[in-house]
């Protein structure tokens, strides 16, 4: 997770403790689980959506939220993330450039629909939780290929 921008190793750490086993989740449920989706009114044909639930960990979701304003600015190389991407796997660190290019692209996106800012860091840190996921569960099973 740490080859991920804004996610550094405390950070990995920390979600790694709070969430503990990802293997409960998939990619679009890890979101609700911290509470980073918005709440619904809705009565017959009527839909209405709120602000977020922030059920869940509080903890997390700060970090996620965190995290995310990390990728408003566009994506550029960086020593820091270089340093701590040496010693993955390849499927890893492809993984995490993909997921900080369409991050960054959605938030360019919110930006264009001109959401606040505070909006556009809590959707990309839903979607960050995601891509979270989608790094634990798949060094975890080339972990487990691997021995």
């Amino acid at each position: 997770m740490s080859c991920l921008r804004g996610v550094s190793t405390l950070t990995a750490t920390g979600l790694c403790v709070e969430v503990a086993d990802w293997h409960r989740f998939t990619g679009a449920t890890t979101g609700s689980y911290l509470g980073l989706v918005p709440s619904e009114f809705s009565s017959g044909a009527r839909r209405v959506q709120g602000g977020i639930t922030k059920t869940g960990n509080s903890h997390a979701r700060r970090l996620l939220v965190e995290s995310a304003w990390h990728h408003r600015r566009p994506l550029r190389s960086s020593r820091e993330r270089a340093r701590r991407a040496d010693g993955q796997p390849a499927a890893v660190r492809d993984r995490a450039e993909a997921g900080n290019r369409r991050l960054h692209q959605r938030w360019t996106r919110l930006d264009h629909r001109n959401k606040r800012p505070t909006v556009a860091a809590v959707a990309v840190a839903r979607e960050l939780a995601g891509w979270c996921w989608s790094l634990a569960t798949l060094k975890e099973a080339a972990a487990a290929r691997t021995g």
